[in-house]
């Protein structure tokens, strides 16, 4: 008992300390955008030789927005689609298309994003829609892998229980399908986000703007600096809503 109630007031603290980690990742990511330019000396420091070390060429402000709409819209299509396939397919009617489907999430995963930037700009423009296309079918894998598993991880006994209560079909998965299986197709759902706030970053190479714009633009002209700023505000994204996720599946 002793040591149960010790591990208790270890655990404590550290659980504390993630409950604030949420809040903070975003405010240090707001901070960062509106005062990148209060740091020149910084990143002068980075790199002392080229004569403008801080990227203006959009706000950052502008460019983070911009980069959680892509990554918010390619993720709500994601979610739709990867979700109303895998139920689909877990369904008597859709049973055989059940391979179908987990081939075509996989092989959009295994394709490169950039070799869908590739084919889809000729029809599709430069612009924002490519990045969208390609964010969307590599975001498809983790959520249908994950609706699948957390459906089919649900007890034949509470089928014929829900069932035996005289639910309909539609009512056995919005009722106890759905809410049990919740927490596996959110960190599903968490995982392609998480990746896609990353991989987004790539549109900036078809006329996309985001927080990718100032790491391609130094990776272009050599300044280490100007790359820098892109990949941590790219990261504190990625942290900020990652432990979002986090937070959320703690408490279901």
């Amino acid at each position: 008992m002793k040591s149960t109630a010790l591990d208790a007031r270890r655990i404590t603290p550290l659980a504390r300390a993630r409950r604030w980690l949420t809040p903070l990742a975003w405010l240090a990511l707001l901070l960062l955008s509106a005062g990148m330019g209060q740091l020149e000396w910084l990143f002068r420091l980075i790199e002392p030789d080229v004569r403008a070390v801080v990227y203006r060429r959009s706000g950052f402000f502008a460019l983070l927005g911009q980069h959680i709409l892509v990554v918010g819209v390619a993720s709500l299509l994601a979610v739709v689609l990867g979700v109303g396939a895998a139920i689909a397919v877990t369904r008597p009617a859709g049973r055989d298309f059940l391979p179908l489907v987990s081939q075509l999430a996989s092989i959009g995963q295994t394709f490169p994003p950039v070799a869908v930037l590739a084919l889809a700009v000729p029809v599709l423009g430069f612009g924002t829609l490519p990045i969208i296309v390609a964010l969307l079918l590599y975001g498809l894998l983790p959520i249908v892998r994950n609706t699948l598993a957390g459906i089919g991880s649900i007890p034949a006994e509470v089928h014929e229980a829900a069932r035996g209560m005289g639910m309909t079909a539609g009512q056995v998965l919005r009722q106890v399908e759905l809410p049990l299986a919740a927490p596996v197709i959110l960190a599903g759902i968490r995982t392609s986000v998480t990746i896609n706030i990353a991989t987004a970053a790539l549109g900036a190479t078809v006329g996309a703007s985001n927080l990718g714009d100032p790491i391609i633009t130094g990776i272009v002209n050599g300044n280490t600096a100007y790359i820098v700023q892109g990949a941590v505000l790219i990261g504190l994204l990625a942290l900020a809503v990652d432990s979002g996720f986090e937070r959320l599946l703690r408490r279901g």
